[in-house]
């Protein structure tokens, strides 16, 4: 009951976190440029992240709702794997994003346009959904043995082991697709910061503070994306036995962390956002 109604808490306000900073963005014409429309862009992903499983998690843990119909489950697992996906790509876009600004500071407007920036996310969307539509495809035809799910929300692991086949070849499946997924973006992202610092190592001490500055929030978003996931990850390869709480815990941790953080570091670390977060709130203050 606790657990729910902390995750409860945590759900609510990543989500009305991250709906501010889309507002802004929105409404703020100032703000309509390619770093604000991929910041933009990951609000949206931490909102379909966190209510593709957050929802369910809710229900079990506070209402004892331990049913789920099989055609909203398979829904449920596709907007899971699609936020998480979306994740990594809009974070890899990002890093790329920091890596034009800071290497072509002139050209930087000229290379990343509105308009291709807008591209791109519907690039980046295109490949998420259509990846995770692979594993859907693949588990429709799949005769099913039993009905009790292992975890406390839909995704394709615990889909797939209530399966009647062999569970071999559609765990390689996912794990090729998650390796060249994952791993792929996660090589981008620390090549673009590896090549960020030898451009920084060169710059003079205010140019270093200024790219310091720019990439930081990027940084911390990164991190706590990929610490949880890199945790779970270690915590399974070296055969560390967790008990169900636990394993629910560190999963819960890998969805809800990110879509919470992104947005309080965004708002707290971009100059722009933050002020106009500060102005609404002296205006209600003085009302």
């Amino acid at each position: 009951m606790l657990v729910g109604v902390v995750i409860l808490i945590t759900y609510v306000l990543a989500i009305l976190a991250n709906m501010l900073n889309i507002f802004f963005i929105i409404v703020d014409k100032r703000l309509h440029k390619p770093m604000y429309f991929l910041i933009c862009n990951l609000a949206v992903v931490d909102i379909l992240y966190a209510s593709s499983s957050s929802p369910t998690m809710i229900g079990v843990l506070v209402a004892g709702i331990n049913t789920i119909s099989y055609v909203p489950c398979l829904v449920q697992m596709f907007a899971v794997h699609v936020g998480g996906t979306m994740e990594t790509l809009a974070l890899s876009a990002m890093a790329f994003d920091r890596l034009i600004a800071v290497s072509y500071p002139f050209q930087y407007h000229s290379y990343l346009t509105n308009v291709r920036t807008f591209v791109l996310i519907c690039i980046l969307w295109v490949v998420a959904c259509g990846s995770v539509a692979v594993l859907l495809v693949a588990l429709l035809p799949l005769p099913h043995c039993s009905s009790k799910l292992p975890y406390t929300y839909c995704d394709y692991a615990a889909i797939v082991r209530t399966t009647c086949v062999d569970l071999t070849h559609y765990f390689n499946m996912v794990s090729i697709m998650l390796f060249f997924i994952g791993f792929s973006t996660f090589i981008l992202i620390c090549l673009s910061y590896l090549y960020i610092l030898f451009v920084v190592k060169l710059s003079s001490t205010n140019d270093k503070q200024k790219m310091g500055s720019t990439c930081l929030s990027h940084l911390m978003v990164v991190t706590g994306y990929y610490l949880p996931s890199f945790i779970r990850v270690v915590l399974t390869r070296f055969g560390v036995v967790l008990t169900l709480e636990a394993s629910h815990g560190i999963m819960i941790g890998t969805i809800l962390g990110p879509t919470f953080l992104n947005p309080v570091v965004y708002c707290f670390r971009t100059k722009e956002i933050k002020c106009k977060f500060f102005n609404i709130f002296k205006k209600v203050a003085i009302s």
